[in-house]
């Protein structure tokens, strides 16, 4: 488990230890590797180490994670005094790959990236993965040398302008937040930019991203596609895209990610960015999420607005699925660990529940909601649902499906005896029984428009771990 020690000491250490970031704005390094594998055995290799061409976008002070989401870990410390220069988690497509049913068949390869401030002397990277007590175990080290002859320092060419959305101050103490555009030709490119000012706008009308929205930089970044659209091969559909942004992902129709994590970061390198959000060109309702990773939202979409709020919250804040009606590819084994999101939970011990100082005292734990009405009027929308995506209905029909679901369960769930009540209400991460979620409602419930308590805690949280209003 990676050794934990108080901020102000490992401060002292990143500033001493063997002066191995540059004090000037040091550049990004990135560190590419193959993560290998199956269900139950995996194994990784560096492909390449990259000099990317723009400065570290974050602060000095704020290099060390002491968060701890995700299900990895890794850390940049000197070889030679075992001091911890900086550290993240995060979670990988691998990750979620290996808990569906294609994992236990056969083996898969998945890159993926370490971006870090680039070190003037040799560093060793050590990874963690989650392991059954869902603690943090060592899994790897490589030993990185930014002069090395293989290290590559020429990068691939810029492929299109960098727009400010929102310039709230320097990129060391804010936020930077990179909206990438993916299946839109050259021709669209007005439309990219409109449809990332307008959902990112979405996003700031949101607590706590609305009161924070001065810790955010913002910008957009497209490379064109020779034609419009993103893949969705379940409806017949196939394009080649910059970004290979493509729906069905472990199959599920609505699930949007991209593999070609070398394409996305070649094509990101050319903006100052800590969290990405890719907006694919299509209509068609999907999008998708990963802590640390990125997240993806359709933007031409009637749900866009919540496409891209309930995404970027796994993405950005590592924020767990509240719902569990909706059919998934992951496979939970039957296990029921303490999840490490922070608002979902087995509650095993409500005595020890992570929210607990924000549960008033005469709230029951578990609590009470219309569950079993909530879950009977599920099952038919969840069949009518599937039954027009069977059939290809038009998206229209899709959209005034789910209007009307939206207005049912705001209506259910906003006259329970618990509502906006800070509780442990069963259901939630794909389960139906033996995980609790904060509230009764959510965007991570549901296609509501706001976060609970919890999830806006987590989020600010994190938006304190990269900004700095004070400038110092």
């Amino acid at each position: 488990m990676p050794p934990i020690r108080p901020a102000t000491v490992l401060f002292a250490l990143l500033l001493g230890a063997v002066n191995a970031f540059a004090a000037d704005a040091p550049r990004t390094l990135r560190v590419d590797y193959s993560h290998s594998g199956n269900a139950l055995v995996d194994s990784y290799s560096v492909d390449k180490v990259v000099i990317e061409p723009l400065p570290w976008p974050g602060h000095p002070a704020q290099a060390i994670d002491e968060l701890r989401r995700g299900a990895y870990f890794f850390e940049v410390v000197d070889p030679n005094t075992d001091a911890v220069l900086y550290s993240r988690g995060f979670s990988s497509i691998f990750g979620e790959w290996r808990t569906t049913a294609e994992a236990r068949r056969m083996n898969r390869r998945f890159s993926e990236s370490l971006r870090f401030p680039m070190p003037d002397a040799p560093v060793r990277i050590r990874l963690y993965a989650r392991d059954d007590r869902n603690a943090f175990s060592q899994v790897w080290t490589a030993d990185v040398d930014p002069t090395a002859l293989d290290v590559r320092q020429v990068p691939a060419p810029k492929v299109g302008e960098v727009v400010s959305i929102r310039d709230s101050g320097p990129s060391p103490d804010k936020v930077d937040l990179l909206i990438l555009g993916d299946g839109y030709t050259a021709a669209e490119q007005a439309r990219f930019i409109a449809d990332a000012r307008r959902l990112s706008d979405e996003l700031f009308k949101v607590s706590p991203f609305r009161e924070r929205a001065d810790d955010f930089n913002v910008h957009a970044l497209m490379a064109p596609s020779p034609e419009s659209g993103v893949a969705r091969p379940s409806s017949g559909l196939h394009r080649w895209t910059p970004l290979g942004t493509r729906y069905d992902a472990f199959g599920s129709e609505r699930y949007v990610l991209t593999y070609e994590n070398e394409a996305l970061r070649d094509i990101a390198q050319w903006a100052p960015y800590e969290f990405i959000e890719i907006l694919v060109n299509n209509d068609t309702y999907g999008g998708g999420g990963i802590q640390g990773l990125y997240s993806t939202a359709a933007a031409g979409s009637e749900w866009s607005p919540y496409l891209f709020v309930h995404e970027f919250g796994h993405h950005f804040a590592g924020l767990a699925d509240e719902y569990y009606t909706s059919s998934v590819a992951y496979e939970t084994g039957g296990q029921r660990k303490e999840p490490w999101e922070p608002n979902v939970t087995a509650l095993r011990d409500p005595a020890q529940l992570k929210w607990r100082a924000m549960v008033k005292a005469d709230t029951p734990l578990p609590t009470p909601w219309p569950k079993a009405e909530f879950e009977a009027r599920q099952r038919d929308y969840q069949k009518e649902r599937a039954k027009l995506r069977e059939d290809q209905r038009p998206e229209s029909e899709i959209n005034a499906l789910f209007r009307r679901e939206k207005v049912r369960e705001e209506k259910l769930l906003g006259s329970a005896d618990y509502a906006d009540t800070v509780g442990a209400f069963e259901g939630a991460n794909y389960e139906a029984t033996g995980y609790y979620r904060p509230e009764a409602n959510c965007v991570m419930f549901t296609r509501t428009e706001a976060f609970c308590d919890v999830c806006a805690a987590a989020i600010e949280t994190v938006i304190d771990q990269y900004a700095r209003s004070d400038g110092s």
